[in-house]
């Protein structure tokens, strides 16, 4: 059975989301994307948690749930959420994002209780907890030896495992005499397989990708996935082949170019200045413009960790595909800036009469049969993005990377942070 999981999401409780966020439109889109197995998220949260005992219905047998209201749908639930934890190691603040996973509903309410006597739940979505990382992982790994940590987006330079200002340079570090209930760390927007794989210690760490999604649309959930073959879709059957890192039953990881990510590239938003590690490092990581720190891109702190060279593979890796969310693929063709008008729905939305879900456009329909339903341009641009024959302007301190599909666009790329923005070269 093939499931595609996107087990990081948050709901309207976390800041900076969608209000419109629910079980109905989760399900929906999720089956619009092409997943069939989506995390709940934020289960923290005391109203979060309340509407999925109401909107979801577990089933005993898999450990997971279906929505109450459309349990013929095949969009299947796991319970998960998001904490931050801020504690004092070496005298540095640290603040470092965990995800959580659990096997059920009444578990994640146990959990709720630990937790509530580190911070108030209440607040956020993903909250702050006032623990270390190692108390974290045991509070949850007494509750049920079940349960999964794994430490989110590793790299992004503010709240994360490795992240520039308040992270560690070993998974050991951060987690301590804990580290042996780690299995697996999520690689994050900014970074992908190939990155990581340039440290020979995450060697034993299986790489999982997810949305991180703020919103129930297609261009966010499912952006980043995990791929399974799996004999049946249970809670277990999926921890399982995480933690063994089995690449029988998890088959790839679907990632988002790099570059695109929020922090790829090292750079300071404010003064629209970018540069490549290489480039950072001759500045000094100061801002030729203001004087101020530069935010650290992940490519910049994976070069500083690294120990082998770009494009080393190790053996009996988990394999990843790169894939770029289909609206904002029409969107960088239609030459507009928002996938959610009716002119970029339209094409969304013939494509996938057509082909059942994004991801059968994206990695199944060929040239010719996308061209049958948009134009050819469109179809030759999803073509070009599954063979990775497209661009990307890095995404650097907050400002997602920006699409060029083809060459001539390059020079055209107006309307986000690509005018003014600098580079090296207007300081030389």
């Amino acid at each position: 059975m093939r499931v595609i999981a996107d087990l990081h999401i948050h709901s309207r409780f976390s800041r900076a989301t969608s209000q419109k966020i629910n079980i109905g439109e989760l399900t929906r889109f999720a089956q619009i994307k092409g997943l069939n197995l989506m995390g709940t998220g934020d289960f923290t949260h005391p109203k979060w948690i309340e509407e999925l005992k109401r909107d979801l219905a577990e089933i005993q047998e898999t450990s997971l749930c279906k929505p109450a209201k459309d349990p013929a749908s095949p969009v299947h639930y796991m319970i998960t959420g998001e904490v931050s934890t801020f504690f004092t190691f070496e005298n540095n603040v640290k603040k470092i994002h965990h995800l959580i996973l659990t096997s059920n509903i009444e578990t994640a309410v146990q959990i709720n209780e630990r937790l509530a006597r580190y911070g108030n739940l209440a607040i956020d979505g993903r909250p702050r907890l006032d623990m270390t990382a190692p108390q974290l992982v045991e509070e949850i790994m007494q509750i049920s030896s079940e349960n999964v940590v794994i430490p989110a987006h590793v790299w992004t330079p503010w709240f994360s495992l490795f992240g520039a200002f308040s992270g560690f340079d070993h998974v050991e570090s951060c987690y301590q005499d804990m580290t042996k209930h780690i299995s697996a760390i999520e690689t994050g927007l900014s970074s992908d397989p190939p990155m990581n794989w340039r440290l020979s210690t995450l060697d034993k760490y299986t790489l999982v990708s997810n949305s991180d999604s703020h919103s129930h649309w297609p261009w966010r959930i499912g952006r980043e996935a995990n791929v399974f073959e799996l004999v049946s879709l249970t809670y277990r059957e999926v921890i399982d082949a995480i933690r063994q890192k089995d690449p029988k039953r998890f088959k790839f990881t679907i990632e988002t170019t790099p570059d695109y990510g929020k922090y790829h590239w090292t750079g300071h938003r404010n003064c629209k200045v970018t540069f490549s590690p290489q480039e950072a490092v001759k500045f000094g990581n100061r801002c030729p413009v203001c004087r101020k720190s530069l935010t650290k891109g992940v490519e910049q702190r994976v070069e500083e960790l690294a120990d082998r060279s770009t494009g080393f593979k190790p053996s009996n890796e988990i394999g990843f595909m790169r894939l770029l969310p289909l609206s904002e693929i029409i969107v960088t063709v239609l030459g507009v800036t928002y996938p959610g008008i009716q002119k970029v729905w339209g094409i969304y939305n013939r494509l996938i009469a057509k082909f059942g879900n994004e991801y059968h456009v994206l990695i199944d329909a060929s040239e010719e049969e996308l061209s049958s339903v948009v134009n050819p341009k469109i179809a030759e641009a999803i073509v070009r993005v599954r063979e990775e024959k497209v661009e990307v302007i890095p995404g650097y301190d907050g400002v997602y990377g920006q699409l060029i599909i083809f060459p001539e666009q390059k020079e055209a790329v107006p309307k986000r942070e690509k005018i003014n923005q600098l580079n090296l070269a207007d300081f030389m």
